[in-house]
């Protein structure tokens, strides 16, 4: 009989996590809190690694460009419209920042419809609130009545398997985020994004038909509003044009907003007994590198190369997960640490003159250091299979 795994969020990660499990061997269960199984979001810039992570997965490159527009990252610009930092498109630069504009939902649509054809069970409305995380070689896992030889954790920011295991608790960034899809026009090419004192603006086509943007703001947490795109055109009242024109042709039923909350310094290991933690569940990233979902699908892939592939050899779970943990927890760390020295560079910078120094200071950043800072994040390639240890 072989391995079984229970997946705890049939998020991105999870799904993720179910599929490359599955193509190791495993047998897998996904749980789900919610009663349907979709994904609530906008639009996200799918960067190389991310790409890397979801063909890892088994998707093709005809499926990967399917999923959006291929598009890249234009640079930095003020509120006023002004550039802080362009990123030239020549040839070096070109790869380093290309992107896919992608909406959420057909990312995770995809790969439920994997997940599906691959014979995961999938169960959505079941809560978790109680986990026994067992012992590698041991007695095994058990999560909301199932035993499991290893359960994954990919419940999200408010991960009930984290509070489980874990006293680390995600903390609220002082920051909420405006999102939204609407119809594209054709100068919308590229990502941009415009940044101000304690607020930043992103816009980027996601389809030939559709554009997403955001607007992530200082705000109390908790914070009621009754018109979500008449607060964000208040908010936003003289910054560039672009900005007026999307939020001009923006209906307002198509306007999401959540308060953002990060997890800092994530987990002190990704692993606990027969339990791993994976995505916003053990690493929680602010948003401003961008690094989310990428990281999500790269700790779901990597379940299966680093953890699934060596136990259904017949290695011992112990050494594989203590493998998981020492690749994916320094990478997602450093990514951690720097979305939050992007925070307080860029859009968490408040106003009066931190806003000009930083702008002349950005202008004199090379193209080199660009690309080089681009393939620290983005140059990440999924790891061989790890050999089973007996």
């Amino acid at each position: 009989m072989g391995s079984s795994a229970v997946v705890v969020g049939a998020g991105i990660a999870g799904l993720a996590a179910a599929v490359s499990l599955t193509q190791a061997g495993w047998d897998v269960t996904v749980l789900e809190r919610s009663p349907e199984l979709g994904e609530i979001g906008a639009g996200f810039a799918m960067s190389r690694n991310a790409v890397a992570a979801y063909q890892g997965l088994g998707f093709d490159a005809d499926e990967v460009a399917a999923l959006g527009c291929a598009t890249r990252a234009e640079g930095t610009w003020d509120s006023h419209g002004r550039p802080i930092l362009t990123i030239r498109d020549d040839e070096a630069t070109r790869e380093a920042v290309a992107l896919i504009g992608v909406h959420r939902r057909r990312v995770h649509q995809a790969l439920l419809g994997r997940a599906r054809s691959a014979g995961v069970r999938l169960v959505p409305g079941v809560p978790v609130t109680t986990v026994t995380p067992g012992v590698p070689g041991g007695a095994p896992a058990v999560v909301a009545g199932r035993e499991a030889d290893l359960v994954v954790g990919a419940d999200g920011m408010r991960s009930a398997v984290r509070t489980a295991l874990y006293s680390n608790r995600a903390t609220y960034s002082g920051f909420s985020s405006w999102r939204a899809i609407v119809p594209r026009v054709p100068a919308e090419t590229t990502l941009r994004q415009y940044w101000g004192a304690r607020a930043e603006f992103g816009i980027m086509p996601v389809s030939e038909s559709e554009t997403y943007w955001y607007g992530y703001v200082a705000m109390s947490e908790r914070t009621r509003i009754a018109d979500e795109l008449a607060a964000a055109k208040r908010r936003f009242t003289g910054w560039a044009d672009p900005i007026q024109q999307i939020l001009a042709r923006t209906d307002p039923a198509a306007v999401l907003r959540h308060d953002v909350h990060h997890l800092p310094g994530g987990l002190p290991g990704y692993t606990s007994g027969r339990v791993v933690m994976v995505g916003d569940a053990a690493h929680g990233f602010l948003p401003t590198m961008g690094q989310g979902v990428a990281t999500a699908l790269e700790d779901g892939l990597c379940v299966g190369l680093l953890i699934g592939s060596p136990v259904a050899a017949g290695g011992r779970m112990a050494p594989a997960l203590a493998g998981f943990d020492r690749a994916r927890r320094p990478r997602c760390r450093a990514l951690g640490r720097a979305s939050v020295l992007t925070a307080r560079f860029g859009s968490h910078l408040g106003g009066g003159l931190r806003q000009p120094l930083r702008n002349a200071l950005m202008r004199l950043t090379p193209a080199g250091a660009i690309n080089r800072g681009a393939d620290a994040a983005m140059g990440w390639v999924p790891p061989a299979p790890a050999a089973p240890v007996r």
